[in-house]
């Protein structure tokens, strides 16, 4: 069994008769959809439609739990506490929160399936405790993201500057289009209905190790995204996938500071890079 226990993890426990209701009006993730033994992604979103602050949800018995970076927690709990008003919901944090990720084909008890491996054909399980004998490393886990084009806040992306879109939520069950407004809801609606989301997660494989995080990709010097995650010789990176199609069409190199680079939509997506023959699909 590898597992691994982060240190850089929180919760907010949110109980009360009334918190489905209050968290279905605020946030993407549809929790009608929720099972009882599966996290998923979720965000709460800005009026404009960029992803505030990021977390994976789950069931707690009664109560929801939201699991997030330790540095969002305290300000996530006050947004939510100003949206309370007077509903009869209770909030309680822990940060920082024992998280343990287990990745294997055994499913260990009382852990909840992580959705967004899932989609990728990868098992992958959270535990709301300390377990012993770790035999992985946080590397390993950011392998098995870039394998599956998971993307994270604060190491793939910036707070308040991605949309839902940009990081695939909206095909990892981490957006719904279907229960009915929340915060921002208008905005990413037209955004899939129009078809103009421009920017998405990818998979990149470099011919040599690729620069740190942070680092620009580009087309005959022109930036069309920056590295987030990376290991070695591969990485995620939001990039403009309209760019990338422009490149692909024309036989341009794509690299990643001095590093030539091939880059890949996550294949469970369905995505293609638009090209003068074709739009990009899901």
């Amino acid at each position: 069994m590898s597992k691994v226990c982060l240190d850089d993890r929180a919760t907010i426990s949110v109980s009360g008769k009334d918190a489905n209701a209050l968290l279905q009006s605020l946030i993407t993730t549809d929790l009608g959809a929720l099972p009882a033994d599966e996290v998923r992604p979720g965000a709460l979103l800005t009026p404009q439609g960029k992803i505030l602050f990021d977390f994976l949800i789950s069931r707690d018995g009664e109560a929801l739990r939201l699991e997030t970076s330790r540095d969002q927690a305290e300000p996530l709990l006050k947004r939510l506490t100003m949206y309370k008003l007077r509903s009869a919901v209770e909030f309680s944090l822990l940060n920082p929160a024992p998280v343990t990720v287990v990745f294997d084909e055994e499913r260990a008890a009382e852990s909840y399936r992580d959705h967004r491996f899932e989609k990728a054909g990868i098992s992958v399980f959270r535990l709301y405790r300390r377990t012993a004998g770790d035999e992985a490393v946080v590397a390993d886990l950011d392998s098995l993201r870039i394998a599956a084009g998971v993307a994270v806040a604060g190491r793939d992306y910036a707070l308040q500057d991605a949309f839902p879109h940009d990081v695939l939520m909206d095909l990892n069950g981490g957006l719904s289009f279907r229960k009915g407004c929340y915060v921002g809801q208008e905005v990413i609606s037209r955004m899939q209905h129009r078809g103009t989301a421009r920017r998405r997660v990818v998979i990149v494989r470099g011919e040599a190790p690729l620069p740190p995080t942070g680092t620009s990709l580009s087309v005959d010097g022109r930036s069309i995204g920056s590295l987030g995650t990376v290991r070695d010789e591969a990485g995620l990176a939001i990039v403009r996938i309209d760019k990338v199609g422009e490149a692909l069409t024309k036989g341009d190199d794509i690299r990643a500071g001095d590093v030539r680079v091939t880059l890949t939509l996550p294949g469970w997506t369905g995505l293609a890079f638009p090209t003068e023959t074709g739009e990009a699909s899901a």
